[in-house]
């Protein structure tokens, strides 16, 4: 510049000082060293962990389940897992089974395997009968009635059943896939009946079956198997009576029924209806009735009624004439006088609740359901029958609870059918049988239990004559033409829900709770508070039948140890039975071939009868194989198919079956199977 020569700048090569140099040396040999040092803890951890860690195998079911553990550090070689000990979670999962998340602990062996199944997914089953709504049950569960879309059953053998009043049950066993697999079953019930074919002269008679109209004949009528009464009924035509037995599946053709012309017919209605009818003095029935009639001379004609006057007219009818003959009864009246304490309680008559609880009144000489209720007290009911022209009284004095509970607690009580029961203090009982005891079955579990509630039980089993005032058309039928529906012999042949509709029926009629809830007909359960009637249970028919002053309470059998029983001890197969029953206690004979009249035999000590033989006797409890741990009050499980039996029959006959202990169970009706009644005293 200036006119000086310009100064040019040239680059040099650059040379550190030799304190640069030393520095950067000791940042490179510092950095290796840091690096070799983690990469050092990297492998010295890894040794540790293979040293400490367990070499682990799963099997699996299915082999092709995928597999996750959660919960730790872990190594996964193949098929071959690398986990310390300590806790984990097992996680798999397979296309058609329910995943698996199960607690996984592996322990201290260098190798370990596992074994997982998974559970598969429950099969889709669609399932029909040729039987409209037949009832299912699957594996002792309900299931519903057919046809039954999209149930969800679990994958594996089941046992089906299914039941149709007009088929014969079925029970089979099915096999499901599972893995949410579609299956469909279709079942065949047999028909539970037969075609009967009829014919008459004249053809075009009704034909009844145990009194119901199904055809006209000629016809082919289907009717259920067993023993039927057939009745042909023609106008002009006397009725054509008969009874068949059917099988189920056996068709039969009947021989032509030749009806007989009537000789002449009235028919009798009433207003009432209801009324009884007598001809010259023969009784022929209630209103409405047709009756047959000699034609071409009078007849005396007498409709009759409690509570009405009767009427009496003459009728004389040519051959083969029809005639209705319709009565009005004229009602007879009586007078009563009521004295009801305390003052304000309600009084009603036929349900119908009177202006005043006390007084005269004028009622149809006829009977009358009284009832007497106040809040507090115990309600009364009663009947009274007023008499023509007569003055009648009655007198109620209403108890208060606390007197009612008193007076309830006496020796023995009756029910509204007049059976006896009586008070059972309870107490310890040894239930089952000790596993060197003769005759001894699997299902006899020694255990000791307590009843410790006061109740009464039934001193009688309940009879033919009793059980059909609930159930009128019951019968007990025969058994090898021996009569077993005799009034006084005890009533059989129906089932657990029959005796159970039987105790709640007569909790009706004694205006007690009932035991027993019922829906659409059917028993679901039952309210163990009640202090309604209902079946003993099995602990307190075992603490009365065990625990009886007059016996040792670990007796083999009711009279002792050793057969046969003392003479007249009670009904069991006997030398008279020998031909109708299997086995027999040799060197006794009860002179019955089947059951007895009910308290035929001496009672016990507590004056209670038939606990031994006479008939077997159904139980509240639900069958199971009970527990050998001490209970109280136990009522058995809460559902079940099947219910406990107690006691010998009169066709017993084996050291099994004739012991306390010896157990039984069903769900249908015997010939040799009946009840007692029992009910909680408070």
């Amino acid at each position: 510049m200036n006119g000086e020569d310009p100064v040019v700048i040239r680059p040099a090569a650059y040379t550190p000082s030799p304190a640069e140099t030393t520095q950067a040396h000791w940042l490179v040999r510092h950095r290796l060293r840091v690096i070799g040092s983690s990469a050092g803890a990297v492998v010295l951890v890894l040794v540790w962990f293979l040293f400490t860690a367990r070499s682990v195998r799963f099997e699996m079911t299915p082999a092709d389940a995928s597999i996750a553990v959660a919960g730790g550090f872990h190594v996964r070689l193949g098929e071959t897992w690398i986990l310390r000990e300590g806790n984990y979670t097992l996680e798999a999962h397979a296309s058609g089974y329910e995943p698996l998340a199960a607690p996984l602990t592996v322990g201290g062996d260098a190798s370990q395997t596992y074994r997982y199944a998974l559970t598969p997914l429950p099969g889709i089953v669609d399932l029909d009968s040729n039987a409209p709504s037949a009832r299912v049950v699957l594996d002792g569960q309900a299931l519903g009635t057919t046809p039954i879309a999209g149930a969800r059953i679990a994958a594996g053998h089941h046992t089906l059943e299914l039941k149709h009043p007009r088929y014969q049950p079925l029970t089979q066993t099915i096999e499901i896939e599972g893995h949410e697999k579609a299956q469909r079953f279709a079942l065949e019930l047999a028909p539970n009946w037969a075609v009967v074919s009829l014919d008459s002269s004249p053809p075009g008679a009704a034909i009844f079956i145990d009194d119901a109209e199904s055809a006209t004949t000629p016809a082919g009528v289907e009717i259920l198997a067993g023993s039927h009464a057939v009745r042909l009924k023609h106008a002009g035509f006397k009725s054509w009576l008969t009874r068949v037995e059917v099988v189920a599946g056996a068709d039969q053709q009947l021989p032509r029924a030749v009806l007989e012309p009537a000789d002449a017919l009235v028919n009798v209605t009433s207003d009432p209806p209801g009324a009884g009818i007598t001809v010259d003095g023969r009784y022929q029935g209630e209103t409405p009735s047709e009756v047959n009639l000699l034609p071409g001379r009078p007849h005396r004609i007498r409709v009759s009624k409690a509570g009405f006057a009767p009427t009496v007219e003459t009728v004389t009818l040519a051959t083969a004439e029809e005639r209705a003959l319709r009565v009005a009864l004229a009602p007879l009246v009586g007078n009563v006088v009521i004295d009801v304490k305390p003052k304000d309680a309600q009084l009603s008559i036929d349900g119908i609740v009177q202006p005043s609880s006390s007084g005269q009144i004028k009622l149809a000489a006829k009977p009358h359901r009284v009832e007497v209720r106040k809040a507090g007290y115990e309600t009364y009911e009663g009947e009274i029958t007023p008499q023509p022209n007569l003055t009648q009284e009655l007198a109620v004095h209403l108890l208060t609870l606390a007197e009612a509970r008193l007076r309830r607690l006496t020796p023995s009580a009756t029910d509204p059918n007049s059976g006896t029961l009586v008070l059972l203090a309870g107490g310890e009982v040894e239930m089952g049988a000790s596993r060197r005891e003769p005759g001894r079955r699997a299902n006899e579990a020694l255990r000791e239990v307590t009843v410790s509630r006061l109740f009464y039980l039934g001193a009688k089993e309940v009879s033919n004559a009793q059980f059909r005032k609930f159930q009128a058309g019951h019968t007990s039928g025969k058994f090898e033409e021996q009569d077993l529906d005799k009034d006084d012999q005890p009533a059989v042949r129906m089932s657990w829900e029959d005796a159970v509709l039987y105790c709640n029926w007569l909790s009706t009629k004694a205006n007690l709770p009932l035991f027993y809830r019922v829906e659409s007909g059917r028993v679901v359960g039952f309210d163990s508070k009640s202090t309604g009637y209902r079946l003993p249970t099995e602990a307190e028919w075992t603490w009365a039948a065990r625990t009886a002053p007059d016996r040792q309470a670990m007796h083999r059998f009711a009279w002792g140890d050793d057969l046969p029983p003392p003479d007249a001890f009670g009904n069991f197969a006997d030398r008279s039975a020998a031909h109708v029953v299997g086995r027999i206690i040799y060197g006794f004979n009860d002179n019955y071939v089947v059951s007895a009249p009910v308290g035929t035999f001496k009672p016990d000590a507590r004056g209670i009868y038939d606990l031994a033989g006479n008939v077997a006797e159904w139980i509240n409890d639900y069958y199971e194989i009970p527990p050998e741990s001490p209970a109280t009050d136990p009522m058995g499980p809460p559902s079940g198919q099947y219910h406990v039996i107690k006691g010998s029959s009169w066709m017993s006959g084996t050291v099994s079956d004739l012991r306390i202990a010896f157990r039984d169970y069903g769900e249908d009706g015997r010939p040799d199977l009946g009840f007692r009644v029992a009910r909680f005293a408070e």
